[in-house]
């Protein structure tokens, strides 16, 4: 099935893995590094390479491992689980949901040549534990106990014992078992940090949490993130000579709100800070800031603000893998889905397929469901700025009355492009959710089995505009209904995504094939 490219330009061969630039080695790279959601990061250096877990919530697969050999360029190399859990509102049954819950902030160790990262969740009100000897390919063993520890930081110290750190506003300390299982019992648990948000003057909005912890020449670095009321998200530290104290904290970076999140050092001798930045529908995007040591002190920045262009050459991968064009032909031995997919909440394995049909994605409904923030098996990737598109081709053919099936933006005030089925007779409509009541602002009569449909997002100068479009073949781009206009919601609390979905409104059992999974940017 062959595909024109869209109005944005490059075009990438489906299966292939999309590159954002492709820049020369004497160019330098820019933030932010990656301009896509990936929120919440944490990061170690192990010789010489290095590792990021972050945060996607309700999503499945879950929790992502990037690695990286410049901390610029990063590539997906797996997810340390498949499901968090197994529950209603992960499997979004009986009205219930894990929309802007699911698996918060997580932190990320070595420690005596094992790895480990680790959560917590309100979704399971427990701290998931998960532990590997091999961080690219896994497996993954999961610990969990109660409660669930707040934007905690894991942290093993020189006399072997092991803490978290965390909490909001007040921070506090509790000692777990050596084998991180559990809470020890009679160890120490009490604030350290009390009213963290002090150090950041004012009126508090955001209470300190976002807790994480380093040790360098001695000395305890506990870093947070906190946001005075009419000011904006700052980045400050605490430091002890001990771990329980006491702290003395300052604000180490307060510029367009990038902050959350710790420092780094390179093989020969350089630091920098990894935080992120809110930046609108597209999510929040990671942002690598330079440092320097004085009097014992992190300073971030360059006279405190926060560079575009950074003292690392860019590379050339962009990008990389952590979003994926896919034609979804398999050969022996491949994955099902390319690491880029994650399925919104716990999918229905038995309801979807890359082998009933060789080359195509199949998605069967297996009930009925009233919109599509409630359907099961919704297939997502990123979207990413500063403009994007996807396209795939449809075959609607066995679609029941009442069905739904398409290409979405997904966040709680979605749209999409997609095809509706009432009786016999098929259209193609534009959905939006703009005003969070999905509304059919237009449809056209479709008298063929397979259309193609296209989404365009646009997160330049933070337009946040989704454009929607369609091709009965492949070649010729009909707008349909109107520009979404994109909303980073709390509810949901992620960047939008591209989404293919196929959903029952009236009688479950209908199908749907998508082809060609197409990603391109300008």
């Amino acid at each position: 099935m062959t595909m024109t490219k869209p109005f944005l330009g490059l075009a990438i061969l489906a299966g292939a893995s999309f590159f954002l630039t492709l820049p020369s080695q004497a160019e330098y790279a820019r933030n932010p590094v990656i301009w896509a959601d990936v929120p919440d990061m944490a990061m170690i250096r192990v010789g010489d390479t290095y590792y990021m877990s972050s945060t996607t919530m309700h999503m499945s697969p879950g929790l992502p491992i990037m690695k990286s050999n410049d901390l610029v360029n990063w590539e997906l190399v797996g997810y340390a689980y498949d499901t968090l859990a197994d529950n209603e509102s992960l499997r979004l049954e009986n009205g219930r949901n894990a929309y802007g819950a699911g698996s918060w902030a997580s932190s990320l160790r070595y420690h005596d040549g094992t790895f480990y990262v680790s959560t917590f969740s309100a979704t399971t009100n427990k701290t998931h534990v998960y532990t590997t000897k091999n961080i690219e390919t896994g497996p993954w063993n999961e610990t969990t106990f109660s409660p669930s520890l707040h934007d905690h930081t894991l942290f093993f110290d020189d006399d072997g014992r092991v803490y978290m750190i965390y909490g909001v506003g007040d921070i506090r300390l509790v000692e777990l078992t050596v084998d991180v299982s559990a809470i020890k019992r009679g160890g120490v648990h009490r604030v350290i940090i009390p009213n963290a948000s002090l150090v950041a003057g004012g009126r508090v909005g955001l209470p300190a949490e976002g807790s994480q912890m380093m040790k360098v020449d001695g000395k305890y670095y506990l870093f947070n993130i906190t946001w005075p009321r009419n000011d904006m998200r700052t980045q400050i530290v605490h430091r002890a000579d001990k771990i329980d104290g006491p702290y003395e904290g300052r604000v180490v970076l307060r510029d367009q709100g990038v902050a959350q999140g710790s420092i780094i050092d390179t093989p020969d001798g350089k630091w920098y800070a990894y935080l992120f930045q809110d930046h609108g529908a597209v999510g929040r995007v990671p942002f690598l800031v330079p440092m320097r040591w004085e009097d014992g002190w992190p300073v971030l920045g360059v006279d405190g603000r926060v560079p575009m262009k950074l003292d690392i050459p860019a590379g050339e991968r962009g990008l990389g893998n952590i979003v994926a064009s896919d034609d979804f032909d398999r050969r022996p031995g491949d994955p099902a889905l390319p690491l880029a997919w994650q399925w919104n909440h716990n999918p229905d394995h038995q309801r979807w397929s890359i082998t009933q049909r060789p080359g195509w994605l199949r998605l069967t409904t297996g009930r009925v469901d009233s919109d599509l923030l409630s359907a099961r098996n919704t297939l997502t990737q990123r979207t990413f700025g500063p403009e994007c598109s996807a396209i795939v081709a449809v075959d609607v053919s066995h679609m029941n009355d009442g069905d739904f099936a398409g290409l979405a933006a997904l966040q709680r005030r979605y749209g999409f492009v997609g095809v509706k089925r009432v009786g016999s007779a098929n259209s193609i409509v534009m959905v939006s959710a703009e005003t969070d009541r999905p509304e059919e602002v237009e449809g056209v009569p479709l008298e063929q089995d397979v259309v193609y449909l296209r989404v365009d997002c646009d997160y330049r100068n933070r337009a946040d505009r989704a454009a929607f479009f369609y091709s009965l073949d492949g070649k010729q781009w009909t707008a349909i209904g109107k520009p979404l206009k994109m909303a980073y919601t709390l509810p949901h609390f992620m960047g939008y995504r591209f989404a293919l979905f196929h959903f029952a409104t009236e009688e479950s059992g209908g199908f749907v094939d998508f082809d060609s999974f197409t990603i391109c940017s300008d």
